[in-house]
């Protein structure tokens, strides 16, 4: 039972200018949760509906519920009060009970007397009922109150105090317990390892996320995925892969360099390379790109494994982190460097087997003969400014008639199918690549390269397994905390029984 200031609208004796947000608030503070009874104490001299007590007890328990109203200086103002309570004009749900307040000196026993005698013999309190007067009434009605509330909250509380019980002893059983010798603290590593080692086979290879249903960025195959196929958009989108800029330019420019002697109408391939090693070449960054992000994704995973499994071993942890971060950066500069060569690999030389090629390169030639003809003008009528070539759309052409060589732009043509036709093999190839290398690095990494973290660990001096034996003062200190939580909670849960018991007996006693 707390006593909350009365309401103070004006400051007196130095009070403070916001006497009344103070008090206001105070009083909001404690009649807010639902589990406190509101007893609002109202003068019989007062209108009811324009107190603020009440005003603001409807604030939180707007239909009443929780609020027992006390109506005072019943002997001051009797006219008329059996009709304000019984009316209930302003929602009190746990009803009203008069009071007489103690005048002077009297004592508590001269008082109830007295205040028997009042509602006994005044004509306008003795048409009360009785049930709803004297101090007597009002303490019994508390305690029956709030045995009510006690009872109707305790269970959730028990089931409370028991999650929370559970959930501490737990967490007690998870933390390690304290290692003692190199042997124990031999094996705990080696669990530890394993464990670890066994959350990434499933994060980056096997496509479980069991231990982290919430949380997608560690979802590593999901997230491969979106990743490459990142890559593959920005490596068809790339400008590169635009077919229709300035049509024919570079094949134009690459025959003329590789001028010789040979056969006329003769391709030379040499120009073919040139162009391909330029594309390629100018594309090069993305490949790079998509592993050096990669592999800072697979760092982040590996730290949070890591961070999570040696969570209760802080010296340990810093340590394997620092390991499992050295091994993930020398396979992403093997990675890297794997790449390189990759990309070096495509600028050597053109070839596929694949018969897409082919058929890919005799279709778009289908094209040449209409498409020279719009150039060269052996058809009647204007020149187009633009001619609609199928798989390109609408090509500006202007800028290849001053090429007076059909020759020229016979070669140009077919150099330039050829080099659609490939740049497709060659993207498909590059993309499948890509996703070959790094599912085989990341195999080797969750399988075999993560033993290298244990022999960092364990070190030829052992400081590994010394470093497990020395547990941080926080972990002493969290184990300590639980350890007393769980004592508490116990003695609160059969301190909370106890109470039901006893509020059982109470009901019983008043049947």
């Amino acid at each position: 039972m707390v006593d909350l200031p009365g309401i103070t609208r004006v400051p007196v004796h130095g009070q403070p200018d916001n006497i009344y947000e103070q008090i206001r608030d105070i009083i909001m503070q404690y009649i807010t949760p639902k589990e406190s009874i509101i007893l609002n104490v109202l003068s019989a001299t007062v209108d009811f509906s324009t107190c603020e007590s009440i005003r603001m007890s409807q604030q939180v328990d707007k239909n009443g519920e929780r609020t027992l109203a006390v109506v005072t200086k019943v002997d001051r103002a009797p006219e008329g009060l059996v009709d304000k309570v019984t009316a209930d004009d302003v929602n009190i749900g746990l009803g009203y009970v008069c009071v007489r307040n103690r005048i002077g000196d009297e004592s508590y026993e001269e008082a109830r007397k007295e205040e028997a005698r009042l509602f006994e013999t005044n004509a306008h309190l003795s048409c009360i009922d009785k049930s709803i007067v004297g101090v007597h009434v009002l303490a019994q009605k508390l305690v029956r109150i709030q045995a009510n509330e006690i009872a109707k909250c305790l269970p959730e509380i028990v089931k409370n105090i028991s999650a929370k019980l559970e959930a501490n002893v737990s967490e007690l059983e998870k933390m390690p317990k304290a290692l003692t010798s190199d042997a124990d603290a031999t094996q705990a590593m080696m669990r530890i390892i394993q464990a670890a080692k066994e959350s990434l086979k499933k994060l980056l290879w096997r496509g479980e996320f069991d231990e982290y249903p919430e949380d997608n960025t560690k979802h590593g195959t999901a997230r491969f995925v979106e990743m490459l196929n990142r890559f593959s958009d920005e490596l068809h989108n790339c400008e590169e892969s635009n077919l229709s800029k300035d049509f024919l330019t570079e094949e134009i420019k690459g025959l003329e360099d590789a001028k010789g002697i040979e056969l006329p109408n003769f391709l030379p391939f040499e120009a073919f390379l040139r162009i391909l090693r330029k594309k390629v070449e100018r594309i090069s960054y993305l490949p790079i790109k998509f592993t050096e992000k990669y592999w800072d994704y697979i760092d982040d995973v590996v730290m949070s494994v890591l961070t999570r499994h040696w969570e209760m071993y802080y010296h340990v942890k810093v340590f394997a982190k620092g390991a499992a971060h050295n091994l993930v950066q020398k396979l992403r500069e093997q990675s890297i460097n794997r790449v390189k060569e990759i990309v070096e690999m495509e600028k050597l030389t053109g070839y596929t087997c694949n018969p897409d090629y082919m058929m890919e390169w005799n279709k778009l030639m289908k094209e040449q003969d209409h498409f020279i003809n719009q150039i060269s003008g052996t058809n009647m009528g204007p020149l187009p400014c633009c001619v609609n070539l199928q798989g390109f759309g609408e090509i500006q052409v202007e800028h290849l008639r001053q090429h007076s060589n059909v020759s020229i732009l016979q070669q140009a043509f077919a150099l330039k199918m050829r080099m659609v036709a490939y740049w497709k093999i060659f993207k498909v190839r590059l993309v499948d690549s890509m996703a070959l290398h790094l599912q085989y690095h990341v195999h080797n990494l969750v399988h075999n390269d993560t033993d290298e973290i244990m022999k960092e660990l364990m070190g030829p001096d052992g400081h590994g397994i010394k470093m497990m034996l020395v547990e941080s003062p926080a972990i002493v200190a969290k184990r300590e905390k639980l350890k007393n939580s769980i004592n508490v909670l116990k003695e609160s849960k059969d301190s909370a029984a106890k109470v039901m018991d006893r509020i059982a007996v109470y009901d019983a006693y008043l049947v």
